[in-house]
């Protein structure tokens, strides 16, 4: 089983290119901002130091983390931000290592693909086998931003800007994706690369 991690810039088609994946593939699929709302519920890895880093006023009415007001906290102080990722991070990882270590044991799946945004600057590099880049146009991803997500400018500009640059992911991606034009071409690629890797298992 190889183990892959995908990244990429917002807009960037990372949830289509995994879609197909799963739809063609034998494959076990991991988001990581799946696996970070799930370390974040009551009883879980990350709960009890959440609240005590941000207080009981994150809550809703059933003890759950509401994932609005933990963001109003962090905004209005932005120390914040690195000390809940501090405790954020490092319990998504070990949900996923462990994930990996029970697909290895059972032996069921070719690949086991990660997705986040943040694999590069979170060290995924370690645990990967290799990193794809889902490459797109940045005018490309505005448009998709704009159109299905509805985000004005000036919220993509904010988000864009606070992500890698693109020399960034290629330097740290063995694998690029165009995903800027048909989904045909697209699913080539994929289609050819993942091929490739089967013919040699």
């Amino acid at each position: 089983m190889q183990v892959i991690g995908i990244t990429g810039g917002i807009g960037a088609g990372k949830s289509q290119v995994l879609q197909y994946i799963k739809q063609h593939y034998d494959c076990r699929i991991i988001l990581a901002d799946d696996v970070g709302n799930e370390v974040k519920l009551p009883g879980k890895n990350c709960y009890k130091q959440l609240v005590e880093l941000l207080g009981n006023d994150i809550l809703d009415v059933n003890g759950f983390i509401v994932k609005e007001k933990m963001a109003a906290k962090i905004f209005s102080d932005v120390s914040l931000l690195s000390k809940v990722n501090a405790v954020i991070h490092p319990a998504v990882q070990e949900y996923i290592l462990t994930e990996i270590k029970k697909e290895r044991l059972k032996q069921q799946y070719d690949f086991f693909f990660i997705e986040a945004a943040l694999l590069i600057e979170c060290g995924y590099s370690a645990i990967v086998d290799e990193m794809w880049y889902i490459y797109a146009d940045e005018e490309v991803r505005r448009n998709r931003l704009l159109e299905n997500r509805h985000y004005s400018n000036e919220k993509i500009d904010s988000i864009m800007q606070k992500q890698l640059r693109e020399e960034d992911f290629r330097k740290n991606c063995s694998v690029v994706i165009d995903n800027s034009h048909d989904l045909k071409d697209t699913e080539k690629q994929i289609d050819r690369i993942l091929g490739e890797k089967l013919w040699k298992m």
